[in-house]
């Protein structure tokens, strides 16, 4: 017979151990719910791959699979954008020769910008309309705060790389062991808050979900439909901007900040038809897709009010970072279930 006293330190016990682990951990715990994240997301995906025929029963092949998919699928454009930028980088080297020896005269489209037309053309010359203000605007490429400054970036980037394999890592394992750690949640939250435990458990990861396709799936979408927008304004690189709007557009109401740009330079370059078309196309597809579809596809399965969503996404994203972009609503969505629950019971009572 296990006594209070016994019972109490084990209590005790197991939270100093928590702590400790936390401790060990906290470097590496956003990659480690990152990975949770993902699994969480693509889990549909992979109980219909495990319970297909060609892969019946195969738990590590179809976790593998899944993982180095999930790897391709953020890896690859990833890396298209920065062949890009290689591509345009060679011709740096030239045009820096070139600004430096005869400087470049400010454009006509950037005299023509309404309001800050006539800023932006006396920061151009200040800083490259001259040879001499060229020279002395390139000057620091040759000093040590650039090559500063591209290590400190080439370290950040080596960073995030291995941050970001060993997030495949922790996702192929969630994958392989996921019923069993799946049973073993659901077994602790109804041990400590019995059969309420398991429905916030469960309408937890039905936010993350929800979330997860309201703010990436319908980020991608505006950034393929403006994308193709692009194309048709006669934008050089509409893919790399359809992706910068997607980025964008995964938080509400930020793809306006690149539509609103690609129009002022298409009406300061004289496009005023191509620039009202564009603005107009870019209005109706923000405005679907914030006002509409995302609402319905957060808050709709979830029952989610679409304040509480905007406020969980904002706020999520101001203590969190990017990853606050899918905590928040989550939290959210269980304080609300919790509310309601509470409620119930007050009117019951």
């Amino acid at each position: 017979m296990i006594n209070n006293q016994e019972v109490r330190a084990r209590l005790i016990g197991g939270f100093v151990l928590l702590l400790l682990g936390a401790w060990v951990l906290h470097s590496f715990l956003a990659l480690l719910i990152w990975a949770v994240v993902l699994a969480i997301t693509t889990w549909p995906i992979y109980r219909r791959l495990l319970n297909a025929s060609q892969f019946h029963g195969n738990v590590t092949w179809v976790a593998l699979g899944l993982t180095l998919l999930m790897g391709a699928v953020i890896l690859v454009p990833l890396g298209y954008g920065f062949s890009r930028l290689i591509d345009e980088a060679q011709s740096l080297g030239q045009l820096a020769i070139d600004i430096k020896n005869t400087g470049i005269p400010v454009p006509t489209w950037l005299k023509a910008l309404p309001v800050l037309g006539d800023w932006a053309s006396g920061f151009w010359m200040k800083s490259v309309g001259s040879p001499a203000a060229a020279e002395e605007s390139l000057h620091w490429l040759s000093t040590g705060g650039a090559i500063t400054y591209t290590k400190s970036f080439a370290s950040q980037l080596m960073h995030r790389f291995l941050g970001f394999l060993l997030t495949l890592v922790v996702l192929f394992f969630v994958y392989r062991h996921g019923d069993s750690l799946g049973r073993q949640i659901l077994a602790i939250s109804r041990k400590l808050f019995g059969e309420t435990g398991i429905h916030y458990a469960t309408h937890a990861a039905a936010a993350v979900r929800a979330t997860v396709n309201g703010l990436v799936l319908v980020g991608l979408g505006e950034g393929l439909l403006l994308g193709v927008g692009y194309a048709f304004a006669g934008f050089s690189h509409p893919a790399i901007l359809g992706a910068l709007t997607g980025v964008f557009a995964m938080i509400p109401f930020a793809a306006k900040l690149i539509v609103l740009s690609c129009v002022l330079v298409l009406v300061a370059e004289g496009s005023m038809g191509a620039g009202v078309a564009l603005a107009i196309f870019g209005v109706v597809v923000i405005l679907l897709a914030d006002n509409y579809v995302r609402p319905l596809l957060i808050g709709g399965s979830v029952q989610l009010p679409f304040i509480w969503t905007l406020l969980g996404i904002f706020g999520g994203l101001e203590n969190f970072g990017l990853l606050g972009l899918f905590l928040g609503p989550t939290l959210m969505a269980v304080l609300m279930s919790i509310w309601r629950d509470w409620t119930e019971d007050m009117n019951k009572h």
